[in-house]
């Protein structure tokens, strides 16, 4: 006959201790397999879809598509029966296990220090599915004769518990129920151990078998040999990849010297700073009514800034189970090193009297009740953890920090590169000298921008040269006499500084050049984007060019001449500094050497047309008569004249407007250039220059060499 088996719960505790609280797969997992480790197991194994949905869910319904999960481990099992174990022990929802008698707060084959407490961890399933089914052999071995046939192995129970059917109950004040018994219930198996299946899921994902198995082990702080969790991906076959791996332990790379390290084994109770020697004012726990509170483990800073929340802060871990996770245990802002406490710092701590007295442990595990005293004990010489830990890390990571900047820059080799010279050996220890100032300056994250770091390092190797001659001058301006070979080395070291500082304005220029290419071929850009580039880089037009200074000058020519052209012409024409974002200037106006410049610039493949002529003839007759009339006399003074530059490919002219275009042409007042003349002058300017800088640096060092 079959056993009856109940269980005394209510609907709002399956609902709060399961459906709310547990609504991740990988909690719910851990939850089974932390019942396995309290049950000695020594192997649990984890039969689950890796890296698929559930469910699917359509129009508000959703559908169950016939996947289990599995978790078997070899532990001690449960018999069954009214008086047995799966009725006394599984069944019963909220029992306190560590103070039942019968059990204890170890295991009984392995000493353990048991994990669960509050006996709702069985729940957690229902937050993600509908069906949990438990097989589970155990008790003392026995003999069993049936048909002339003996079999040896272990009584065996099996109970199928049904969300819908409990929530079905009228009602909820603990209600019994009942649920079904399984055809194992009462059979012999071979071994000891517990299964559970699960079934019928909501829409929910399982992790691929790489992250579960990452966030299996975040959550357990366990160290044993014999202790074993196997992941297994049950919709993959053994041929396939990643059908099976191991839990291993949670390591995060941790930066050298930066460790602080907890020991409070009974013995010693030291801490250990990134030095290796005991921080003398600083114990691995804390005293709180009359009682020390013992802490052990380590926290550092990680190799590499967070890559996800897994790896965030602080684990600590109460019996080997993962309690909480914190940064800095509630640390305000405003303390030393808090930017790479609150982007680097991880740790491991081992707290087990978390639970041992008042439970400190929020029930979904993600947090400690900072608010209790004893938490607020405990949160106290947390914080004052992360504050020495901002202060003994902070020369090692900016170590760091600097060893990641000249690997990203490649700083030694670009520094040789640029002076290769044996004469050049000052001016390669000046830029690496102030390559490792900038790299000092810099975050982790910026010390890893190749952009950012390329040109910090652009910026070492030109002050080198400059850095250096200021110092050989200062020398030998203290000297009585300078001999004739230092002089010659202050000249030659003058002339690298020199035409460093060329070389590097013309490759800045090359940069803007390119720029330029890219944006004419790009069938998005809008003149103002030209214009724009224009007014930033006056020397794309004449190389002689250099950007205008907003002087007040300069201003007052732009603000009265808008005036002044809306006043006669009555149309409003735009000239600022491109300050509004929505408002496209008109034309670049630019001011060289005491000519008002009017640059009017179309996009490559465009022919200026008679309506487009007539407003440079406005612009044309405008300015002139601006410039010559009385109230305008200081402008005029400064501005002696204009020309109009008109960037364009083709000219598609008629009647008056063609003979105002060539008048303009035939008088000097206007200079029509093309796209390809454009580009081809410009580059063609600043190669020759780059190229003959490069050329006399390279006849200096070898010069020098000699």
């Amino acid at each position: 006959m079959a056993n009856e088996y109940t269980m005394r719960i209510s609907r709002l505790t399956v609902d709060k201790l399961g459906v709310k609280l547990y609504d991740r797969v990988s909690a719910v997992i851990a939850e089974l397999i932390s019942n396995a480790y309290d049950a000695d197991a020594t192997k649990v194994r984890v039969e689950a879809p890796m890296g698929q949905y559930l469910a699917t869910r359509a129009g508000g319904s959703i559908s169950d598509k016939g996947f289990e999960i599995g978790v078997i481990d070899d532990g001690t099992g449960m018999t069954p029966g009214k008086t047995g174990e799966m009725q006394q022990f599984f069944l019963v929802v909220g029992a306190d296990r560590r103070k039942d008698q019968r059990r204890g707060a170890v295991s009984r084959i392995h000493g353990r220090k048991i994990m669960g407490r509050k006996g709702v961890g069985k729940l957690a399933p229902f937050g993600i599915c509908k069906i949990i089914e438990i097989i589970s052999s155990g008790g003392e071995p026995i003999e069993d004769e049936e048909e002339g046939k003996i079999t040896k192995g272990f009584l065996t129970s099996h109970v199928i518990m049904n969300y819908d059917d409990i929530m079905a109950e009228e009602e909820d004040d603990g209600e019994e129920y009942k649920p079904e018994t399984g055809k194992f219930d009462g059979t012999i198996r071979e071994e000891s151990g517990t299964k559970i299946i699960l079934k019928k899921f909501n829409f929910r994902r399982v992790p691929d078998i790489q992250n579960l198995s990452r966030q299996i082990a975040q959550r357990f702080g366990i160290s044993s040999e014999n202790w074993k969790v196997v992941l297994q991906d049950n919709v993959k076959t053994a041929c396939d990849e990643d059908h099976s791996r191991i839990v291993g332990t949670f390591d995060v790379d941790t930066m050298p010297n930066t460790r602080i390290s907890f020991s409070s084994d009974g013995k010693s109770r030291e801490v250990v700073g990134p030095d290796g020697n005991v921080i003398p004012d600083l114990e691995p726990g804390f005293e709180y009514s009359g009682r020390f509170y013992p802490i052990r483990g380590w926290v550092a800073y990680a190799k590499t800034p967070y890559k996800d929340d897994l790896m965030a802060g602080i684990r600590i871990y109460c019996r080997g189970k993962i309690a909480a996770q914190t940064s800095v245990f509630g640390r305000r802002a405003g303390f030393t090193g808090e930017h790479n406490v609150r982007s680097y710092l991880v740790g491991e701590m081992h707290a087990d009297w978390l639970d041992e007295d008042d439970d400190l442990i929020q029930t979904d595990r993600r947090d400690i009740l900072w608010s209790d005293e004893l938490g607020a004990a405990f949160q106290e010489w947390g914080q004052r953890i992360v504050q020495r830990i901002g202060t003994l890390s902070r020369d090692p990571m900016r170590k760091a920090t600097l060893q990641i900047f000249f690997e990203t820059g490649e700083v030694k080799e670009r520094v040789h590169d640029a002076y290769p010279s044996r004469d050049e050996d000052p001016i390669r220890k000046q830029a690496v000298e102030v390559a490792t100032t900038l790299g000092r300056t810099v975050s982790r994250s910026d010390a890893e921008d190749r952009e950012v770091v390329g040109d910090l390092v652009n910026l070492s190797i030109a002050l080198a040269p400059h850095i250096t001659f200021d110092e050989m001058m200062r020398k030998a301006a203290e000297q009585t006499e300078t001999p004739l070979a230092a002089l010659i080395t202050i000249l030659r070291t003058a002339r690298i500084a020199e035409l460093s500082s060329f070389g590097r304005i013309a490759r800045d220029r090359l940069k803007v050049i390119h720029r330029l290419e890219t944006l004419k071929d790009d069938a998005d850009t809008k003149e103002d984007g030209l214009q724009n580039l224009i007014e930033d880089a006056p020397w794309l037009i004449n190389p002689e060019w250099a950007p205008v200074v907003a002087n007040q000058t300069f201003r007052t020519l732009r603000r009265e001449f808008e005036k002044y052209y809306s006043k006669k012409t009555g149309d409003a024409i735009f000239l600022s500094d491109f300050e509004s974002p929505n408002r496209r200037p008109d034309f670049v106006l630019s001011s060289q050497e005491g000519i008002a410049q009017i640059i009017e610039i179309k996009k490559p493949g465009h022919s200026l047309e008679n309506e487009e002529m007539d407003r440079i003839v406005s612009y044309h007759d405008n300015v002139r008569s601006f410039l010559q009339e009385e109230g305008n006399q200081k402008i005029g003074k400064f501005f002696r004249d204009f020309h109009i530059t008109l960037v364009c490919d083709e000219i598609s002219l008629t009647g008056s407007q063609r003979a105002a275009y060539d008048g303009y042409l035939g008088s000097g007042k206007l200079t029509h250039v093309n796209w390809k003349s454009f580009l081809a002058r410009t580059e063609l300017v600043h190669q020759d220059f780059l190229a003959e800088a490069q050329r006399q640096k390279t006849l200096a060092s070898s010069r020098g060499g000699r």
